[in-house]
């Protein structure tokens, strides 16, 4: 049973409602600075540094169709209202990707 008063605790004492959200730390110039002259003193150093660097990154696929809501955003003139139900641990597949100056390297789990 849902009781509805017109005003909550929450309403009276003057609170305002927020959801926490997170963020990438953004560096400063001086940050940013002293890493590229790090990367040039290394190439000066060593000169085959760049093909000892590896870029990498992974990506999660639910085998349901299942879509990530944080990252989808469904554009229509008519707010559709829609829920669906979905398990609690969905299977997925994760893919992890590598490049470097010796090529790819990629693991699927």
């Amino acid at each position: 049973m849902i009781v509805k008063t017109d005003e909550s605790k929450f309403d009276k004492m003057k609170y305002g409602r927020g959801k926490v959200a997170t963020s990438k730390r953004v560096f400063g110039r001086s940050t940013r600075r002293r890493f590229v002259e790090w990367a040039q003193n290394e190439i000066a150093v060593v000169p085959d540094f760049h093909k000892r660097i590896l870029f990498s990154d992974e990506a999660h696929s639910w085998l349901n169709g299942y879509v990530n809501k944080q990252n989808c955003r469904i554009w229509s003139e008519a707010n559709p209202q829609v829920y669906v139900e979905t398990p609690l641990h969905p299977e997925k597949l994760t893919v992890w990707c590598a490049l470097w100056a010796g090529g790819i390297l990629l693991q699927k789990r």
